[in-house]
């Protein structure tokens, strides 16, 4: 989501005339989009932003941090960086191209005040806090979930997110999300799918939608219709647009797998076959307490539904382990719930301490050396499931859409599988951008290597 949130910020600077550079040295713009769902990502955050500084000694530049931290911490942030000038909010990101104009423009009267003539005279600029140009935005904005709609391409990008809400209402009690991101708020369907459409129109093939509770789209906004959940209804809507050859969504809540939903893998061939389904934990105890609204039981039924309508359904999860109060019997039912379902994929996470959430103040915090023993060990179940799952592919052929050169390696192809899982292979141009069949040779677990079954 921080993704293409960076992207629509990123393409209306374009538009404005700015032009990306890779390199921070070049930068007059540096914009930080942050995220605040554990401590170590604003940490990361705050350190990344301190040693930029080191830039504003050189010459005048803009800095900004925008997202969930800039939200959570607002004008605080100000005191932390003294050479930062934007702090905006989750609801303010199609602002952020005015906010820049107005700091450049502020910069380059200073410039005339001050002259160019040494560096002394640069040091001086960046230092004079009282005359720091700065805006703190972080307000709620009506319509903020409808400005997440632009996009900037490559000539051979052929996947895409797509925006369809913001927002959540479910509380948990460990997630600082619902207040840095405010309430469920949902894009009319004929919307989404103009700009699927036009993504369409310049070569994506997949589109992921993207919620951040996605299933639970348009659920106070609009009706059913013939017992459909407006999200059904949404994938209908995409899945009938011409070109449109892949639909993902994420993240999803538990609650959201209705009967409707399960059917629509079976009624509609673009969705492809993988669900990521966030577990959290295994202990009905641990659950109740995290406001998770279902049981381990549940959870275990609906896995079953699930593969009994779509055995082949790749099933990948979110887990936290250290959870206050999490007891060692707690940590072990989720070690064996994680067993019993055999995930293609999990993201495991130390519990950490949001301020403003429930679970920071409960008692029982658990120790940080015992949460990291428990992350370590279910990692290792989970590496061996994904391990199993990888190897059942090698001998087969199956079908990927072919992405461009692999992260790790770009004298090679990468491509995704219908069920997400990567494959690397030796491939040509020709290949870029195709659904194509490749046979696979070998796996590590998490990434599939083969070649290409066909060679036209």
């Amino acid at each position: 989501m921080n993704e293409r949130d960076s992207e629509q910020v990123a393409q209306m600077l374009v538009a404005r005339g700015h032009v990306l550079t890779s390199q921070e040295e070049e930068a007059d713009v540096v914009l930080l989009n942050t995220c605040s769902v554990r401590d170590l990502a604003e940490q990361k955050a705050l350190g990344k932003m301190g040693m930029l500084g080191s830039l504003s000694r050189q010459r005048p530049i803009v800095f900004g941090f925008l997202g969930c931290m800039a939200q959570s911490r607002g004008e605080s942030l100000l005191r932390s960086a003294p050479h930062l000038n934007l702090v905006v909010g989750t609801q303010k990101f199609h602002r952020v191209a005015d906010y820049v104009d107005q700091a450049l423009a502020h910069q380059a009267e200073r410039r005339q005040n001050f002259g160019e003539t040494s560096m002394s005279s640069v040091e001086s600029f960046s230092r004079t806090d009282d005359l720091r140009f700065s805006i703190v935005d972080i307000d709620d904005e009506a319509g903020s979930q409808n400005s997440i709609r632009d996009h900037s391409l490559t000539s051979t990008q052929v996947t895409s997110f797509v925006s369809i809400m913001q927002g959540c209402n479910m509380h948990c009690t460990f997630c600082i999300v619902p207040y840095t991101r405010g309430a469920e708020r949902s894009r009319p369907i004929p919307e989404i799918v103009e700009e699927v459409r036009w993504l369409v129109s310049r070569g994506v093939k997949e589109v992921t939608l993207l919620g951040q509770i996605v299933n639970l789209y348009g659920r106070h906004e609009f009706p059913k219709q013939e017992d459909k959940s407006p999200f059904v209804q949404l994938l209908e809507a995409v899945h009938g647009i011409a070109g449109v050859e892949r639909i993902r969504f994420t993240s999803p809540h538990p609650i959201g797998f209705r009967r409707d939903l399960i059917e629509a893998f079976k009624r509609l061939p673009k969705l492809v076959e993988h669900i990521h389904l966030p577990l959290q934990s295994g202990s009905n105890q641990v659950l109740k307490r995290m406001h998770r609204t279902y049981t381990s039981e549940k959870y275990l039924a609906l896995v079953d539904s699930i593969r009994g309508r779509c055995p082949e359904m790749a099933i990948t999860t979110d887990i936290i382990v250290g959870f206050p109060g999490e007891t060692e019997e707690d940590y072990l039912q989720t070690r064996q719930l994680v067993d019993q379902v055999g995930f293609d994929n999990a993201f495991v996470f130390k519990y950490s301490t949001r301020k403003n959430t429930p679970a920071a103040e409960m008692v029982d915090q658990v120790p940080e050396p015992v949460k990291e023993e428990r992350n370590h060990d279910l990692l290792n179940v989970v590496n061996s499931w994904a391990k199993r799952r990888g190897e059942a592919f090698v001998g087969r052929e199956t079908e990927i859409l072919c992405e461009g050169p692999s992260k790790t390696n770009p004298d090679r192809l990468m491509g995704r599988t219908r069920g997400n899982k990567i494959v690397v292979f030796e491939g040509s141009e020709r290949h870029l951008g195709q659904l194509l069949p490749v046979r696979i040779n070998r796996s590590t677990g998490y990434t599939l290597y083969g070649d290409p079954a066909i060679f036209s």
